[in-house]
């Protein structure tokens, strides 16, 4: 580039100067176009040495790329110099435009900073505008700034050396190594968000790579495990709307894939149950209960909830882990009523009775206020003791004070109060009848025949005893030949009659081992009501059954 000739510049000049700017626009990688940058600068520009200094992250500049001299490529390329040291650089010597020139008068003073540099050996200078070996030129490279703006952020700095001409750049030169910079800043940029870009894309293609071998990983985890697996919707109308199931699942209910999708939790759990789902249809949600089957029959499961997302803030969807303890189940069940009932009718032992009469009883509270006591007393038929106590007579007219704190009052008072009838006849008032069963002539039938024979009696009274009551009444045997049987919702009359329907069962001839046996049995009516204990309504119909049992003529008691 002949800078005598500036005002009239060849067009093969400008040709090659266009030429190494598309180059260093089309380099494939960040590298490249470094080196590209540099080359340009020697082959289009006319300088014999050019160097590309970059800024790193940490914001000192290091020698990226180098032409023009192989030894001082070695020696250099990769060496690195403070920021300051550069910012000092920039900030001295001559500003030719954007560019800054430092004449070899001042640059002695940069010899013993930590720039990377290299001098090229050359005779003195024989004229003004002659290049000195120790002259240095600048071409500081920015983003590009805002239209019509200042320059953006430095990202290094060209520095050049030696024009062919021998001569320091005059106008054209100076232009056409600025606009080169400023090319080559652009250049480097979009290299730098190339760079960026594929390394985001690699990184992102081994995220995607990872995410479907863990999709994968999920969904063999999902289909072939031993038991249920299903994804449910999580909340919304459509919560617990089941989304998939796994084969497990599906052969533990009887019912396809393709089914279960119109199926959400709360469609397949048995009635008894859905408060227990409803509990448990949360994070971390855990519960045994039972699922229909497409038979009709319901099994017993484990159901365990967890949260999964479909992405970082997609939505979020219930991962049900669904386990059979059908088996578990009914093991339990089979020791809770081995505990509950008698292992030789199978009826309820007295243990669940006591259980059963206790739970429909309260304690009746009473109140230190006068006019709660007042209430009460009316409620009951109890008159006030002296200093406000309360006197309370139970079934058999033992009387007693109580005396519970005002919390009582609120359990109290939610209570559906069980009553009995009053008096000796029937004021259709109906309560919860407890009939004292005991057998007649039944040790004669063991000593006679043997406890194998007592048994199958006591069996086929128990038998006789449940068919001949209500469905909800209970029956149980409190032990030996003694059995109770609790009918709730019945006037004295009512509980007569069941008496004696009762013993017209038992007394029927029962066929041991071809043999005809007789047994007789004797009925006492008890009633339960609030503020008696379950032993104390059992004790009152045992001694009913006794006023019964001595009334009647020992010869007639087995006949009934």
């Amino acid at each position: 580039m002949e800078t005598e000739s500036e005002p009239y510049v060849r067009l093969a000049t400008l040709r090659q100067l266009h030429q190494v700017m598309a180059d260093m626009n089309t380099a494939r990688s960040l590298a490249d176009t470094l080196q590209t940058v540099a080359d340009g600068v020697v082959n289009g520009l006319g300088y014999e040495l050019a160097c590309v200094n970059l800024v790193r992250p940490d914001g000192d500049l290091v020698v990226a790329a180098l032409a023009g001299n192989s030894a001082a490529e070695a020696l250099i390329t990769g060496r690195v110099g403070s920021r300051a040291s550069w910012d000092r650089r920039l900030n001295m010597g001559e500003a030719w435009g954007d560019l800054r020139f430092i004449p070899h008068t001042e640059g002695w003073v940069l010899d013993e900073d930590d720039v990377p540099q290299w001098y090229t050996d050359g005779p003195a200078p024989r004229f003004e505008d002659e290049w000195h070996p120790a002259d240095r030129l600048f071409a500081p490279m920015h983003t590009p700034g805002v239209a019509g703006g200042a320059c953006g952020e430095l990202i290094g700095v060209l520095s050049v050396d030696r024009p062919r001409n021998g001569r320091r750049p005059g106008a054209w030169g100076r232009e056409a190594l600025q606009m080169y910079a400023f090319q080559a800043a652009i250049a480097i940029s979009n290299a730098r968000l190339r760079a960026n870009m594929q390394r985001a894309l690699v990184r992102l293609e081994r995220e995607q790579q990872a995410l479907r071998a863990s999709e994968e990983s999920f969904r063999q985890a999902f289909e072939y495990a031993p038991s249920g697996m299903a994804i449910a919707e999580m909340g919304g109308d459509q919560h617990g709307r089941i989304l998939r199931t796994n084969d497990a699942l599906c052969r533990l209910l009887g019912r396809p894939a393709s089914a279960m999708r119109r199926y959400s939790f709360s469609d397949l759990v048995h009635p008894e149950d859905i408060g227990t789902l409803l509990r448990t249809s949360a994070e971390g949600g855990r519960a045994e209960l039972r699922l229909g089957r497409r038979d009709g029959t319901y099994v017993w499961v484990s159901l365990r909830n967890s949260v999964v997302a479909d992405a970082a803030d997609g939505p979020r969807f219930l991962l049900s882990h669904v386990e059979d303890i059908e088996e578990r189940k009914r093991r339990e069940l089979h020791l809770a009523h081995r505990a509950s009932h008698d292992s030789l009718t199978g009826l309820p032992n007295s243990a669940e009775l006591r259980s059963r009469l206790s739970a429909r009883l309260c304690a009746r509270p009473t109140s230190t206020e006068p006019g709660v006591v007042a209430t009460i007393d009316a409620a009951y038929g109890g008159a006030p003791a002296e200093h406000g106590a309360s006197a309370f007579y139970d079934a058999n007219g033992h009387g007693f004070d109580y005396r519970p704190g005002p919390e009582a009052f609120d359990a109290y008072d939610h209570h559906v109060h069980t009553v009995a009838p009053e008096g000796q006849t029937d004021d259709g008032t109906k309560g919860l009848a407890v009939l004292f069963c005991d057998l007649d002539g039944f040790k004669s039938i063991n000593d006679r025949f043997g406890h194998n024979a007592g048994d199958a009696v006591l069996i086929e009274v128990a038998r006789r005893l449940s068919g001949a009551v209500r469905d909800g009444d209970t029956v149980a045997r409190l032990g030996g030949d003694e059995f109770v049987v609790l009918a709730d919702g019945l006037g004295r009359a009512d509980a007569q009659d069941l008496a004696v329907r009762l013993r017209n069962e038992i007394i029927q001839p029962i066929r041991v081992d071809g043999r005809a046996m007789r047994v007789g049995a004797s009925f006492g009516i008890g009633w339960a009501h609030c503020g008696m204990t379950a032993d104390e309504v059992l004790q009152s119909a045992d001694e009913r059954m006794y006023v019964e049992k001595r009334s009647r003529p020992k010869a007639h008691r087995r006949a009934g």
